[in-house]
């Protein structure tokens, strides 16, 4: 064997030691979310970017179906961490024992009060506001504007054309729901929610769902949270948002630890990079308000008037009001 064909050998031999502690050196985080699978991706990608110790292992499922299966493991979890989804779930999943508290983040430090629990189980990450998208191409042939009233969704002319979430698979549609309730009290709302059903076109399982149905032109009319409306429109869908008249609701993101998880020094990181600024710049791309002091706030997209929300309220009622909900409209 020549000289430098001996080098070359050698060479691998040695790039091939060197790469082997670094292997065995990665560490492995199990993260579940309840965020769009388009957007938890740029965040979990640009924390192993920022950390590349540490590979992310990650499941999506919408916020009731992720609560459910958090539920189902509490005697054996199997991820570490949970981020994304509104504070009514995560206040229900804390009450039920299911999270460990983190009061020494920094991020928990600096929150302000109205968007964390006071005993460290869970933080907001961000804020975001419910409201109607709906499809241009539909206004324009039917002459409409935007609709800016819940009682317009029961207009004949959104008969079979309206598309909301589940309230018992997806957070964003128990929000609704709940809103429904803080402002029209609750026969009146389980009322409005039996005659929105008979507009409906069909529900789907996660808040997001409505976007492409209503983008494409399926469905005229969808409510959902505005962040998704401004991503899905900057991708080019022809639609566009509106908020109630009479009011409407805003959810915080949590992320929280969850109790008894295999790799709780590493949810840790990825719970105090999320509330960074870092990490919270990056909400900007998908139109997402970064609870974080040192991050400006995207202009033009708060509603006019908010319905006083009870986040407490809302979790300890939560499954009797799906029952009633179940129970009036047949799904």
């Amino acid at each position: 064997m020549r000289k430098n064909e001996v080098f070359k050998v050698l060479a691998v031999v040695f790039f091939i030691l060197l790469s082997v502690p670094t292997m065995a050196q990665k560490r492995v985080l199990h993260v579940y979310t309840s965020l769009p699978e388009q957007e938890a991706t740029v965040y979990i990608n640009a924390f192993m970017v920022s950390h590349p110790d540490i590979e992310v292992q990650w499941v999506r499922l919408s916020t009731g179906q992720m609560l459910a299966r958090i539920r189902a493991e509490a005697s054996n979890p199997q991820a570490s961490v949970w981020f994304g989804g509104p504070t009514d779930s995560y206040i229900l999943a804390a009450q039920e024992g299911l999270f460990a508290p983190y009061k020494e983040s920094l991020g928990w430090q600096y929150m302000p009060a109205a968007y964390k629990d006071p005993n460290g189980y869970w933080t907001g990450f961000g804020i975001n506001y419910l409201c109607f998208v709906s499809n241009k191409n539909f206004l324009e042939e039917h002459s409409l504007e935007p609709p800016t009233s819940w009682y317009s969704l029961l207009d004949p002319v959104f008969k079979g054309k309206v598309s909301c979430a589940f309230p018992y698979t997806s957070g964003t549609g128990y929000a609704r729901l709940a809103t429904l309730v803080f402002l029209m009290g609750e026969e009146e709302a389980l009322n409005f929610e039996k005659r929105l059903s008979e507009q409906v076109l069909e529900y789907t399982e996660s808040g997001p769902g409505c976007i492409p149905k209503v983008g494409l032109g399926e469905a005229a009319v969808g409510i959902t949270y505005i962040s998704d409306v401004l991503s899905a429109i900057a991708q080019g869908y022809p639609i566009v948002y509106s908020y109630p008249k009479e009011g409407t609701s805003y959810t915080t993101d949590c992320v929280a630890l969850i109790r008894g998880g295999p790799e709780p020094d590493l949810a840790k990181i990825f719970y105090d990079w999320l509330l960074s600024a870092e990490a919270q710049e990056l909400f900007k791309q998908f139109y997402r308000i970064g609870l974080n002091p040192s991050v400006t706030w995207p202009q033009g997209i708060v509603p006019e008037k908010l319905v006083k929300y009870d986040f407490l309220w809302a979790a300890q009622n939560r499954d009797r009001l799906i029952n009633e909900w179940r129970r009036i409209t047949g799904y």
